[in-house]
């Protein structure tokens, strides 16, 4: 069991049902009155993120999650299907539980998926990938010098701003923790 006091950024537990992770929390000691404890969390199984605020002496039974390195293979319906790499198992998750991953997502993608009692319960993405522009509006000769940008969408679909000089066919590096545009790939 782990009491209120102790929790941390990126520790999991079970509560009403559910397994939360927490994001961010803080200790307050008021003048008045008793301490407490407020956190934001987010919860594996739906994606949603809360503020609560517990009591130092509450009790939370902790998830014990398991981590795999797996392979993102291809898209079936709507589920995705991964494949462990160790034992070469095929895994289908749903989009709820691949959430923004899904924008980031491309063939043979090795990433980790994280497991709660042999179910997967979310997608954690490298920082960086490299993906291909699939599309983008020819830009004007002699706008490259400027800091305009322009959307272009991605082989998984995803789109986002990215300079004038970045042409359809270019690899591009992009942060999967902001989803923002970062360099153009020279392969």
């Amino acid at each position: 069991m782990i009491p209120a006091n102790d929790l941390r950024t990126g520790v999991t537990f079970e509560m009403d049902g559910g397994i939360y992770v927490v994001i961010s929390f803080q200790h307050i000691k008021p003048g008045k009155g008793s301490p407490f404890v407020r956190v934001k969390i987010k919860n594996l199984d739906t994606g949603n993120i809360a503020e609560k605020t517990f009591r130092p002496e509450e009790k939370f039974k902790k998830a014990f999650l398991e981590r795999k390195k797996m392979q993102y293979l291809y898209r079936e319906g709507e589920n995705y299907v991964f494949m462990d790499l160790e034992t070469y198992e095929q895994v289908s998750i749903s989009p709820d539980n691949v959430g923004d991953a899904a924008n980031f997502l491309k063939d043979n993608l090795e990433l980790t998926i994280v497991f709660y009692k042999d179910r997967p319960v979310s997608v954690d993405l490298p920082t960086f990938v490299e993906l291909k522009v699939t599309h983008a509006e020819p830009s004007v000769r002699g706008d490259t010098a400027t800091t305009a940008m322009r959307q272009v969408v991605l082989e998984s679909g995803y789109k986002l701003n990215v300079p004038l000089f970045v042409n359809e066919g270019d690899l591009i590096k992009v942060d999967t923790r902001t989803g923002e545009y970062l360099e153009r790939v020279n392969k």
